[in-house]
């Protein structure tokens, strides 16, 4: 349960963020995220300051610099996060990335194009006819269609933004697109 009044603070990262950021972390993980990933993307999301550096990163996590090393490598190879060094400095700061949801997203369509293709090679592997050409041909149909599907979900998702930013400029007055 996350409590909302806890006044015990590490910087601005409270009882309760911390809290919040296992939850969320928890869900992530179920959904397949590798565990210290999770835990540092959730800490990223929740962090007030646009970025953090490793140090912080271990301090509200808890955990060795290794794990958060191994942690933003794979954060940065599926794109959900930036490295910005800091100026004068070998040290790296981390920011999630704008957009990496929808980022993520252009990065999942690939693979499932590629397992698409993977699963036709099965089906010429195991021949016509078989209990194994029947599921594969299933699950080749299926990731089709989701391919299908994500792409016209994401042009409505962008669509959806480009609308919601333009409402915005309107009510604060700020100039429209061009």
């Amino acid at each position: 349960m996350i409590e909302h009044g806890t006044t015990e603070r590490r910087g601005e990262y409270t009882d309760a963020v911390a809290a919040f950021v296992e939850r969320f972390a928890a869900d992530l993980i179920q959904a397949g995220m590798p565990r210290m990933p999770s835990r540092v993307f959730a800490c990223l999301m929740a962090s007030q300051e646009a970025t953090l550096s490793s140090a912080e990163l271990s301090d509200r996590l808890r955990i060795s610099p290794a794990a958060v090393s191994g942690a933003v490598r794979y954060l940065d190879q599926v794109h959900l996060l930036s490295r910005e060094r800091e100026p004068g400095s070998r040290r790296e700061r981390y920011r999630v990335r704008h957009a990496s949801w929808y980022e993520a997203m252009i990065n999942r369509d690939a693979i499932l194009r590629r397992w698409i293709d993977t699963m036709r090679a099965g089906l010429d592997v195991v021949g016509p006819g078989t209990a194994a050409a029947d599921r594969l041909a299933e699950m080749t149909d299926f990731i089709e269609f989701l391919d299908s599907q994500l792409k016209g979900m994401l042009d409505r998702w962008h669509e959806l933004r480009a609308a919601h930013a333009t409402s915005a400029d309107r009510r604060s007055g700020a100039p429209g697109p061009p």
